[in-house]
């Protein structure tokens, strides 16, 4: 499956005839405004002008942080955004779960760091998984980074930690374990951080800002309490945002905080290639086109009841599969 969009086609080095500048890095998405950067280091408000729409596929932003494009300067200070490179790669969710809208959470970018916490609030391994597979379709290497370890002080708690991690890392994702509030494995994070453009992602509440503040002291995200009444975050951040490590040593893209995600774009035939265990037990099934589920002779569901794929991995595959059925979100009538 092809991930690029075909947006119009601008060569980094090109000068643009007339008005239009070098292509230049959105730093900030509003959702009414853009924030670009340009070489020089300003910063530029832009709006969008002309239609930059995925082929097929409805987005609640055309234009998401990370992209290169060139802008038309407007005599006021601000600019049009007239233009889009081609993305190498996005990370990208359903908007709501009723809608065949998407979002584009970040593009152009090195490494996807899903924050997640065991405890206040509790990570679904549905959602994890969601993001997991999410990063596969679009090949982007993933990291799974476990915050708030200072509240697992019970040995029931230190021994969920280490089998969620060993689950995760023996199908080979990279996992780091951090305490934002004490700054327990902030420097083994930021050494996995060196030299990359990453998105970090996770539930509202886990943490996130704390942990971009501890990376880049002085930035002061606003970060809140987690509600006592039903155990979530209350999102703090309200956009997108990319900001540069010290040192000039890479650049992380804050986002949102998201209660759920919805996968899109998926098909459903390639739904088991984007969780590495499932694809590759698949390969002993009876039939190249198994779907998991049902087939005499599948290897993937006898793996399942020998424990050798994980109940939770494959309960998020058929979850995955449910999204992507043709039915799924169609109206009624």
């Amino acid at each position: 499956m092809n991930k690029n969009a075909r947006f119009a086609s601008i060569h980094p080095n090109m000068y643009l005839c007339g008005h239009m500048e070098y292509p230049m890095l959105v730093v900030k998405n509003t959702g009414s405004w853009y924030v670009v950067k340009t070489p020089q280091g300003d910063l530029v408000n832009c709006k969008i002008k002309g239609n930059f729409r995925l082929k097929g596929l409805r987005t609640t932003n055309p234009v998401a942080v990370g992209d290169h494009v060139a802008i038309t300067p407007n005599s006021d200070g601000t600019a049009f955004i007239t233009a889009i490179e081609p993305r190498r790669n996005y990370i990208i969710r359903r908007a709501s779960n009723l809608s065949k809208e998407s979002h584009i959470l970040a593009a152009n970018i090195d490494m996807a760091a899903l924050v997640v916490t065991l405890s206040h609030p509790a990570t679904s391994t549905t959602f994890i998984d969601r993001f997991l597979a999410t990063a596969e379709a679009y090949r982007v290497k993933a990291l799974l980074v476990f915050n708030k370890i200072d509240l697992l002080e019970s040995e029931e708690d230190k021994e969920l930690l280490d089998a969620v991690t060993y689950l995760y890392s023996s199908i080979g994702y990279d996992t780091v374990h951090v305490s934002a509030k004490r700054g327990d494995g902030i420097e083994q994070l930021r050494e996995m951080l060196l030299g990359k453009v990453t998105l970090i992602s996770g539930n509202s509440g886990v943490g996130k800002s704390t942990i971009i503040n501890d990376l880049i002291p002085g930035l002061n995200q606003r970060t809140a309490s987690i509600s006592d009444a039903h155990d979530q975050g209350m999102h703090t951040t309200t956009f997108s945002e990319m900001f540069e490590l010290p040192g000039d040593s890479g650049y992380i893209i804050d986002t949102p905080g998201i209660r759920g995600f919805g996968t899109i774009e998926m098909d459903e035939h390639e739904v088991s290639h984007y969780f590495p265990e499932i694809f590759e037990i698949g390969h002993d099934c009876r039939f190249g086109n198994c779907t998991h589920t049902h087939e005499p002779h599948c290897a993937v569901l006898k793996a399942v009841e020998e424990s050798r794929i994980a109940q939770s991995r494959y309960n998020s595959y058929l979850s995955i599969l449910d999204d992507v059925a043709p039915d799924k979100y169609r109206k009624p009538f």
